[in-house]
């Protein structure tokens, strides 16, 4: 059994490389994002420069969530590799302690720092998010809520219109459903006919309607009409908007069981935001598999050499099972396998992979 002081001290120097990595990247990150919005709001007079730069640093924690696994990684290899050319490793073995024993600290810390991932940091970056975008929302830069809006990528559903029906275009969804940001309708009237198409910067739902900024209503003479505001009658709420258009990276974890509850009960799909939660929850265990790949590629470093490839071979793994988890989470949002089947069974691959690999070598 490793004691404390020894396992305090492995903790640390793994704790001080996962952290150092995390901030590097992060300050990386957040360099090619915020020179991506000064050049998106460049020759703009209603967002000032500070004000991009500060939407761009809220942004970056929602970021770093992608980036975390990696940083794990990349930290763990480091922490194993100078811990192995510091001999520090070699005089471990030879006091009796078994590779189990010495990366226990390693797998705690991963662990952990899942779970405050998880329930702490998640909730925090999601309100840095959306917090970013109240910001540019206020300052009508259109470019950039879109930019900085809950959902990634442009979404569409059907709406109730007073006695017709509504297709609803959107490029983004941020506070919690309650603001879409470029949306165009497709209004029909209760014939089924085309009646008018209405295009706005902005809109804010309300109780039983629509409140659209910066408006063109095109009607079928073709005349098109500008509006400051607009209001549409729709059936929707602002749960609903939040389930069928927005993105589950835009709600925090506390949120999504209601969510998904509410999802459920207005009969829309659920599967993003089970997904969501479900990943959520397994973070801590793609952690620790993150620390085991390391292992299998470091600690082999110190005994035969060749330790280019072996960290080589842990990166390329690690991208490995980066692209295995983006295929899984597309089957699982798509209904295709189960949230939780999806969510949990790259981690636990990797986790049995890894084990099996360190079986092999450590112990014949």
């Amino acid at each position: 059994m490793i004691g404390r002081s020894l396992g305090t001290y492995f903790t640390l120097r793994f704790a001080g490389w996962i952290l150092g990595v995390f901030i590097g990247i992060s300050v990386l990150v957040f360099l090619i994002d915020a020179i991506e919005v000064l050049r998106s709001t460049g020759g703009r007079d209603d967002i000032s420069v500070p004000l991009s730069i500060a939407a761009s640093a809220l942004r970056v924690p929602a970021l770093m969530e992608q980036v975390l696994p990696f940083a794990v990684l990349l930290g763990s290899i480091a922490a194993f590799v100078t811990l192995s050319r510091g001999s520090e490793l070699m005089i471990v073995r030879a006091a009796g302690l078994s590779v189990w024993q010495f990366m226990m600290p390693a797998l705690v810390f991963a662990l952990a720092l899942g779970i405050v991932a998880s329930v702490i940091y998640n909730p925090l970056s999601t309100l840095a998010r959306n917090l970013s975008s109240e910001i540019l929302v206020g300052s009508r830069a259109s470019v950039m809520t879109t930019l900085l809006s809950g959902s990634a990528t442009p979404s569409w559903t059907r709406q109730r219109t007073g006695d017709g029906n509504a297709v609803l275009h959107t490029e983004g969804v941020s506070d919690g459903g309650r603001t879409i940001l470029q949306p165009v309708f497709w209004v029909f009237g209760a014939d089924g006919m085309l009646a008018e198409r209405v295009e706005a910067r902005i809109g804010q739902i309300e109780p039983g309607r629509w409140n659209l900024s910066e408006v063109t209503v095109t009607q079928s003479s073709g005349v098109p009409k500008h509006h400051d505001h607009y209001f549409l009658p729709t059936a929707l709420t602002a749960e609903q908007v939040a389930g069928g258009l927005g993105s589950p990276d835009s709600i925090s974890f506390w949120q999504l069981p209601d969510a998904i509850a509410q999802a459920r009960a207005s009969s829309l799909p659920a599967n993003r935001f089970s997904l969501q939660y479900q990943s959520l929850l397994a973070r801590p265990l793609l952690l620790a598999s993150m620390v085991l790949i390391a292992a299998t590629v470091s600690l082999g470093f110190a005994r035969y050499g060749g330790g280019e490839k072996m960290i080589l071979g842990g990166v390329v793994a690690g991208f490995v099972l980066y692209v295995v988890i983006e295929v899984a989470r597309s089957l699982g949002s798509e209904g295709l396998v189960s949230p939780v089947l999806a969510a949990w069974a790259p981690s636990v691959v990797a986790i049995l992979l890894g084990s099996t690999v360190l079986l092999f070598r450590e112990d014949g």
